[in-house]
């Protein structure tokens, strides 16, 4: 547990990470070569089994315990027109939703066992507007990634980062091209489903956001604080404290993969505890996992959010561990092996 008082103390815990267990991974990969069936046949079911088990600290894994965390936050650029289809009040109202069990997380999360919390961060507050200033304070960027680092629970074996905010995915675009480049054309997608005049007006917003800041993006914690929402910042630090406490990561959306890529730019090995859960309909969210270097679990045409790719591909880690874990060795099946 960190008390993060300076932006420095978040650095300099990204610089010497918690490591995996290599002997377990090694036991993990030598059990999965001796189960009945052919070696490979389940494909990255296998790989994603021995990944979390290097992580778990045991070769026969259970996931007993997933929390999803939804992170909701408000965005000053949301008052450009264009930026979404939805008014910045449709946040509030989704979090009460969160909070009354009526959303599509709240039923993914029961489905497959997931513990589920609700994060509004000052939504009566949105971030300024990052055509003109700093989206966040250093004191706001630092109560958020706060906020994400206490929001893990201890006791999880898995954790999913959610978020729910009118605008995010502008801020989240601009946060890819300041740290990859391409400019607004090359991340700017249509979000929550806006028109080809709202997706123009979009691409200018983050154009001028990135222009107005253009001295200061060489820093991924400053790109975040220049373009980013409190909710994107609370993911990173909630992404961080899960590395902390070797807990594994499975990654939503393209909003949740923009906050992994400021930690993966600080550090490259900073996301070896993370798993992309899915691959959504928002076209920037390949792009942005091939940097990430992350295969997707699931592709399902998803843009949502709130988590919820994510927390689908729980399933299929949980099929993946129960064929590690509960399969017969061919010596205990006593079926030939050749």
């Amino acid at each position: 547990m960190i008390n993060l008082t300076s932006l420095m103390e978040f650095r300099n815990f990204m610089v010497a990470l918690p490591q995996s267990n290599k002997l377990i991974e090694e036991k993990a990969i030598e059990r999965n070569s001796k189960l009945t069936k052919p070696n490979g046949s389940l494909g990255h079911l296998e790989e994603i089994a021995i990944w979390y088990a290097s992580w778990s600290g045991t070769t026969k894994p259970k996931l007993d315990a997933p929390q999803v965390a939804i992170f909701a936050g408000n965005h000053g650029i949301a008052a450009h027109p264009g930026v979404s289809a939805f008014p910045a009040e449709v946040t509030q109202q989704m979090v009460l939703n969160f909070k009354a069990g009526g959303a599509a997380i709240n039923q993914l999360s029961k489905t497959f066992g997931a513990k589920m919390d609700v994060y509004p961060l000052d939504l009566d507050k949105p971030t300024s507007d990052f055509t003109k200033s700093f989206a966040m304070t250093e004191s706001e960027l630092l109560k958020s990634l706060q906020v994400g680092w206490d929001a893990v629970d201890p006791s999880a074996d898995l954790f999913v980062a959610g978020e729910m905010g009118i605008g995010n995915t502008t801020s989240a675009s601009a946060i890819a091209a300041a740290l990859y480049g391409g400019g607004a054309k090359a991340w700017v997608g249509r979000g929550t489903g806006i028109d080809d005049r709202g997706l123009q007006l979009k691409r200018q917003v983050v154009d001028a956001g990135l222009l107005f800041h253009k001295d200061i993006l060489m820093d991924p914690l400053v790109v975040l604080q220049a373009l980013g929402g409190r909710e994107i910042a609370a993911m990173v630090g909630a992404i961080a404290s899960a590395r902390a406490r070797s807990i594994p990561v499975l990654l939503d959306g393209f909003i949740c993969s923009a906050a992994a890529a400021v930690l993966h730019k600080i550090n490259p090995k900073a996301l070896d505890h993370v798993q992309a859960g899915h691959v959504s309909a928002e076209g920037a969210h390949a792009q942005i996992l091939k940097r990430l270097e992350k295969n997707p679990l699931l592709a399902l045409d998803l843009r949502l959010g709130e988590g919820s790719g994510a927390t689908l591909a729980i399933g299929v880690l949980k099929g993946s561990l129960a064929c590690l874990s509960g399969m017969a060795t061919f010596s205990e099946a006593q079926v030939s092996q050749s």
